[in-house]
């Protein structure tokens, strides 16, 4: 999924080809689902003949400042949502190898192409937004920042990260998985699955441990490496391959299969063993050399982890009406299903195991007369 470094590209790309030009024209498919809240055709003529003043962005949401009366576009990638340019190379968010750059124009999966007009000292541009997988969300607000989905979000590590002094008591007020937390995007806007892996790791901060069970010392690092991975991610325009040789993001993706790319060396030359495990039903990268589990996290028994899952479902639970109303929550994957598949099968596994309860006897079924008899009485 797209997230803040790859959405705050996406801002860019649009504000280099588009600010302070007309939108001569706007073409659109119908989809009933992309576009919310206002239907393709409405989206359309809104947008047309308004020069766009400004390109913004909270989070993983980004809009177009327009100028005139009227509503602004809100967009939201989703899944597999991206712009791409007409000529330029489509901006990835993990490139595969069948993506060749090369398909006709529009693009397959394009939702809408925003017409750019030329100027004296720059030519016309096309814009296309696409989904393949349609989890995006295309809608119309008069003021985006006082509207959801912006409005309902939490601090964005770029824009609006609180200082030391007040990020540290909403971390110790949380009694919930850190990792947990930092996907929440009430709390912090922009922080998807690799971001808050990148950032656990160089927090040498396991992702099972507990919100509120993090030291002063813990929480100062983590606040630093927030701002420290999304501005080194943002600085080379979420560009993977210029990401630093030691993050976690250039081993994640492999799963541990050999050949792939040379292993993830740590600072003391040691050779990092990643695992991936299941934190607030997103699988984790983390590196067993740096990432113990405290005592405040999961540790190794059954019961810390099924207090440790439980919790993390009281809270997504206590956060769901959110989420659904803005629509930012992200979509389950082929993990969280394959999870929610076992889940089923051991329930059920349970279900039968479980022997029938034994038929009274006759001395039994007495038993349960008198004892009828006697609070009877009593009342």
């Amino acid at each position: 999924m797209p997230e803040l470094p790859e959405v705050d590209r996406a801002a860019d790309t649009i504000r280099d080809v588009a600010k302070d030009k007309i939108i001569e024209k706007v073409d659109t498919v119908e989809d009933n689902i992309v576009f919310s809240g206002a239907d393709h055709e409405t989206f359309a003529k809104e947008l047309t003949g308004r020069k766009v003043l400004d390109v913004k962005r909270h989070g993983k949401v980004f809009w177009l400042v327009l100028d005139g009366e009227g509503r602004m576009p809100v967009l939201h990638f989703g899944m597999t949502g991206m712009i791409q340019i007409q000529g330029q190379e489509p901006a990835y968010y993990q490139r595969k190898p069948k993506d060749n750059g090369n398909e006709e124009w529009p693009p397959k999966n394009t939702k809408f192409v925003l017409h750019i007009a030329g100027t004296d000292d720059s030519p016309a541009a096309k814009i296309a937004f696409r989904d393949p997988r349609r989890l995006g969300r295309a809608r119309l607000c008069a003021s985006p920042e006082k509207e959801p989905p912006v409005s309902e979000l939490g601090f964005d590590p770029i824009l609006s990260m609180p200082p030391l002094e007040e990020f540290s008591p909403l971390i110790k007020k949380r009694n919930m998985p850190i990792k947990a937390l930092l996907l929440d995007q009430s709390f912090s806007a922009g922080v998807g699955n690799w971001v808050a892996d990148e950032v656990l790791f160089h927090s040498r901060i396991h992702p099972e441990q507990r919100a509120n069970a993090l030291s002063d010392a813990e929480i100062a690092t983590l606040h630093e490496k927030m701002v420290y991975v999304c501005k080194t991610a943002i600085d080379v325009k979420a560009d993977s391959e210029k990401f630093p040789d030691g993050w976690l993001f250039r081993h994640r993706w492999d799963k541990g299969k050999k050949g792939k790319r040379p292993s993830l060396v740590l600072p003391d030359g040691r050779t990092a063993t990643i695992k991936w495990i299941t934190v607030g039903g997103r699988t984790s990268a983390i590196v067993e050399e740096v990432q113990k589990a405290g005592t405040g996290g999961a540790g190794n028994s059954r019961s810390k982890k099924r207090a440790a899952k439980d919790d993390v479902e009281e809270e997504e639970e206590a956060d769901e009406d959110n989420a659904e109303s803005s629509e930012l929550s992200e979509p389950p994957t082929d993990d969280d299903e394959a999870s929610a598949k076992k889940k089923r099968a051991r329930k059920s596994s349970k279900a039968k195991a479980a022997p029938p309860p034994p038929k009274p006897t006759p001395k039994g079924r007495a038993s349960k007369r008198r004892r009828k008899v006697e609070d009877e009485d009593s009342a």
